[in-house]
């Protein structure tokens, strides 16, 4: 039983008697009288808990009742040291991963008394986040405020009115789109939502807005599945619906890795005899596959389909030009 246990169990024994010994405490935790000396002394110090010792009644009782006949609630936030560790784990990745810091004010409070507990004798909060490193890679600037905004809009379920830049034409168009949800990949951030322009789902990266406006105007919604059929089941994120399969053939070296990674939650995998490892994984658009089938170098091989495997040769041939 750990010390949070504890305190709600004294409170509830307390509750329940009109007194109580420190034999019947220390039966019931199973603790010496030191540690619950300890526990008294924090609950009444620190959590101000009324109770006391009575002479009269030999025990510990209450000082006073709570007047809406409930308990007295333990204040603050208990955990363990491991969910301490891992919540202060997911506070640095918010940190990290959030631009403009919308939800770190709301969770430094939180964040102090995680500390706090820390440091009150299961641990050392400096040394726990000392040890705790996220490192973002290829993590590209977005806006506070138009994150801030896209958050508002999608809870409210609220239009918003925005520029996109395209990379891929260098143009710039006014859109007026339905947000359905962030989402968070590969280090950056995205929108996926109903564009009212092409009338169908896309998903805009957030770094290449150059304006965003809340509308006044109910949002079309969309329905999970219809989201998941377009976003989830190709490879990568601007996929779109899959259309084909493509098989990928590893090294046994490289297949120490890929064979644990999931690229796809409807990959297919198979470890070989060799150790070599073969994984089908469904596409739409090939340009994100190709640029992680080229991350791989010479330890991975397109077996199909031919399409793909030409336009990979085709890549590596350009890049080979630019060494010639």
């Amino acid at each position: 039983m750990d010390r949070t246990e504890r305190f709600y169990k004294i409170q509830a024994m307390l509750m329940a008697k009109p007194s109580v010994t420190m034999k019947q405490m220390q039966d019931a935790l199973e603790v010496s009288r030191a540690t619950l000396n300890r526990d008294l002394a924090y609950m009444r110090d620190r959590l101000n808990i009324p109770f006391a010792w009575d002479a009269t009644l030999r025990g510990y009782a209450m000082t006073r009742q709570p007047t809406d006949g409930k308990t007295f609630e333990l204040p603050g936030v208990w955990f363990n040291q491991q969910e301490i560790h891992s919540l202060l784990t997911m506070i640095e990745l918010i940190s990290k991963l959030e631009p403009g810091g919308l939800l770190l004010p709301h969770v430094a409070p939180f964040k102090a008394r995680l500390e706090g507990l820390l440091d009150e004798g299961i641990g050392s909060s400096k040394e726990a986040m000392n040890r705790i490193r996220i490192l973002p890679m290829a993590q590209r600037q977005v806006s506070g405020d138009y994150f801030q905004m896209i958050a508002h809009a999608l809870v409210q379920r609220k239009r918003l009115d925005i520029k996109h830049f395209a990379r891929q034409t260098g143009q710039t168009t006014e859109r007026q789109v339905s947000p359905q949800r962030l989402v968070y990949y590969r280090d950056n951030w995205y929108m996926d939502a109903y564009c009212h322009l092409r009338e169908g789902l896309r998903s805009f990266a957030l770094d290449v807005l150059s304006g965003v406006q809340l509308v006044d105007k109910a949002a079309k919604s969309v329905a999970e599945a219809e989201l998941r059929e377009i976003f989830e089941t190709s490879y990568g994120i601007f996929s779109g619906k899959n259309r084909q399969v493509a098989k990928l053939k590893f090294t046994p070296f490289r297949a120490q890795w890929v064979a644990r990674e999931v690229w796809h939650p409807e990959q297919v995998g198979e470890v070989h005899s060799d150790g070599s490892y073969t994984l089908e994984v469904p596409y739409g658009e090939d340009w994100e596959l190709i640029q992680d089938i080229l991350r791989q170098g010479h330890d991975v091989e397109v077996i199909a389909p031919a399409a793909l495997k030409k336009k990979v040769k085709e890549t590596v041939q350009n890049i080979l030009k630019l060494y010639e």
